[in-house]
Parts: C-alpha cells; sequence; structure tokens
C-alpha cells in the first residue's frame, strides 16, 4: 500500500525535539498565544521576508481576519478563483463580502491575470489570487493591476509555504499573505492553526486585536472580534517544524521530478512549471479525461490519491446564491473534471514513485487511445 499522505514518517524523524518543546508549553502553562507563539510569529515573518506573522488559529480565520484588517466590508467585491478550497470563499462570505470568480489558467490552475479588468467593477475592494498546488501565481500583473485600481491582495498560501516567486516567497508580495498550517501542509501543526503575514504594522496591529475578541488591551474590546488565537502547543511544534521546510520542500520537488521525467511520454498532462518560480509541490498533480477510471485502477492496486478539487466553488450547492452557472468558467471546471493528485510527501520512497508511474503505464496502455486525450501544457 502507497499511501497519500504519510504523517507518521515525518513525526518519527523530529520526535524528541518536538516532546520537547510540546514539554516546554506544559511546564510554562502558556497554552493559548504565550511565548512559544511570539518565537514561532517572529521566525516565520523572517522566513517569509515579512516585518510581521500573526499566529491565529486557522487557515479560513486567517483569511477572515485578514480581509477584515484590509477593510473589506459588507457588500464589497472581491475577486479570486473557483477552482480552490472551498475556505476561500467561505471568508469572503464571513466578511459579508460578495466573491467575484475569473478563471483559472490552463495547465497552472492558478488566477488569470488576464482577466482581471474585466471583473473589476466600483465595488472590488481585494483580489485573493492562491497559489494552488504549492506554485505562485503570477503575482506582478495582479500586483500592478492591485495598484492601478487601489485595491489590496491578499494571496492564499495555505498550499505554498515556502514557495519562491522572483526570488519572494510567497505571502510576502502582496499586501497581506495567508497560511494554513493544517497538519498535511508543507508546514503542517499538530492541529489547526494559521498565520497572516504583512509588511504593514496597521494590519499586523489589528491583525492582533481582531484574534483576541477585539481587545487593544485587556478587557477593552475595541472592535467585534474573533476568538482566533493560536495555542501554544501549535506554536511550539511549528517552531520546530519550521526548522526543516526548506529540507522538506527540496524533497518534494526531488519525488515531483521524478515524477515528471517518469511520467514523460505518457497520455496525460503535469503541472505546468512556471520560470518566474519555484514551487514547493504541495500537491502533485495530474489531468486525465478518464480521472475517475485512473483513480479506481491506483486503487485497486493499493495506490491512494486524491482529487483536488471535484466541483468548484461556483458550481456547490452551498454558493449557488452567488447566480453563476456550468460553462462560466471552462479551465476551473476542465481541472475538476480531470485533477487527479498523486502520493506526494518529502518522506515518499523513490521506488514508491516509480511503482505509482507503473500503474499509470499499466493503465495507458489497457485503454484505447482514442478515450485518452493529449496532455495538458506541462
Amino acid at each position: 500500500m502507497i499511501p497519500f499522505l504519510d504523517l507518521q514518517a515525518q513525526y518519527q524523524s523530529i520526535r524528541e525535539e518536538i516532546a520537547e518543546a510540546i514539554a516546554a508549553v506544559l511546564d510554562s502553562s502558556q497554552y493559548v498565544l504565550g511565548d512559544q507563539v511570539k518565537a514561532f510569529e517572529h521566525g516565520f515573518a523572517g522566513y517569509c521576508g515579512t516585518a510581521h506573522a500573526v499566529g491565529v488559529n486557522s487557515g479560513t480565520s486567517a483569511l477572515h481576519a485578514a480581509l477584515l484588517a484590509a477593510g473589506v466590508r459588507p457588500g464589497d467585491e472581491v475577486i479570486t478563483v473557483s477552482h480552490t478550497f472551498v475556505a476561500t470563499v467561505e471568508a469572503i462570505c464571513y466578511a459579508a463580502a460578495v466573491p467575484v470568480f475569473v478563471d483559472v489558467e490552463p495547465g497552472t490552475c492558478n488566477l488569470d491575470p488576464a482577466q482581471l479588468e474585466a471583473a473589476i467593477t466600483s465595488r472590488t475592494r481585494a483580489i485573493i489570487p492562491v497559489h494552488l498546488y504549492g506554485q505562485c501565481a503570477d503575482m506582478d500583473p495582479i500586483m500592478e493591476i492591485a495598484r492601478s485600481r487601489q485595491l489590496v491582495v491578499i494571496e492564499d498560501a495555505a498550499q505554498a509555504h515556502g514557495a519562491l516567486y522572483k526570488g519572494r516567497r510567497a505571502g510576502s508580495i502582496g499586501n497581506l499573505g495567508c497560511f494554513s498550517f493544517y497538519p498535511g501542509k508543507n508546514l503542517g501543526a499538530y492541529g489547526e492553526a494559521g498565520a497572516v503575514v504583512t509588511n504593514s504594522e496597521d494590519f499586523a496591529s489589528a491583525l492582533r486585536i481582531l484574534r483576541d475578541h477585539g481587545q487593544s488591551r485587556r478587557y477593552c474590546h475595541d472592535v467585534v472580534g474573533y476568538n482566533y488565537r493560536m495555542e501554544g502547543i501549535q506554536g511550539a511544534v511549528l517552531r520546530v517544524k519550521l526548522k526543516y521546510l526548506d529540507e522538506w520542500n527540496a524533497a518534494r520537488r526531488e519525488r515531483a521530478s521524478e515524477y515528471r521525467r517518469l511520467l514523460q511520454g505518457l497520455l496525460l498532462g503535469t503541472l505546468r512549471e512556471m520560470p518566474y518560480g519555484t514551487p514547493v509541490y504541495h500537491i502533485f498533480p495530474i489531468f486525465t479525461p478518464r480521472r475517475d477510471a485512473l483513480q479506481a485502477h491506483l486503487s485497486a492496486n493499493g495506490i491512494a490519491t486524491g482529487i483536488h478539487y471535484p466541483v468548484p466553488v461556483h458550481l456547490q450547492e452551498g454558493y449557488r446564491h452567488l447566480g453563476y452557472q456550468a460553462g462560466q468558467f471552462p479551465e476551473a471546471e476542465r481541472a475538476a473534471r480531470e485533477t487527479l493528485s498523486f502520493p506526494m510527501y518529502a518522506e515518499l520512497p523513490l521506488a514508491s514513485v516509480a511503482q505509482v508511474v507503473d500503474s499509470v503505464r499499466q493503465f495507458l496502455e489497457t485503454t484505447d487511445s482514442d478515450q485518452v486525450a493529449g496532455p495538458r501544457p506541462s
């Protein structure tokens, strides 16, 4: 059996350090925020190349708090993509703002900057590009449009810890950058956690107030806030794991490179690596119209896979009120139909990569050629 993700493999490699870090929190009794969270915030801001990092209790909370700190108000429009985890859009709705979708680029599944201008109206306040699968969206044209229209850019970097765009870390390019530390992420906590990074003192101050019940100081509640505080144990765990993030990301890229080498010549598509950056492969996706059949074949051969994501947000039942219809975002809809995620984690044996590809090749050899589309750009 080849698992899609093996969290135990990583844990065993750092078990003693983790135990010491958690014991320090227990000894201090600083269970919510506290010194360990502050130390992680300082380290993560330095890693991302930003002046501030504000720890919160999830990536969804990070997005919501970032929108509020940026001044997004009820009725404002926020432009993003439909091919993303639902939390991106959920957070916009939490702020009582209106999600406005644009389509994604073929091959990268990231926001298509060429479609931004047409989506902007007098009510647009912010843009949320999603760095999907661990590769940055093309940020320069997005930032240029945002500056010319005086819009705020909030990066959804929940899958892109350590990814680079023209030498800059994901999260450091927009006005704010939001991260999830859900356990399966490249930098994962042992529970729920998240963070917002920014170079703005004003935004950072607003975020610290919003995450702590709207308090500027004890029992002085300046705004309606939220209980979005990071736990001390999560801060301690993340401090340990941050030291290894670049090493783990390099291992992910090595496995992605091996997948790509072995998949050459096969009738399916892989993620298009853009020349402007360095992806960190939170997910290794392939694209094929025979996705469901291939997934079933791999499962029958003991190989676990995932689908990220099978239904674009604009077609989800819970977001039907937004008024979008099938066919409006053809690339997002095609990605939802064709994407299959192969096993990917830093400790994945290279022999397992070869076994996955051997099983894919076996499937393709038994599939009529006229039933398999050519690969997407890669």
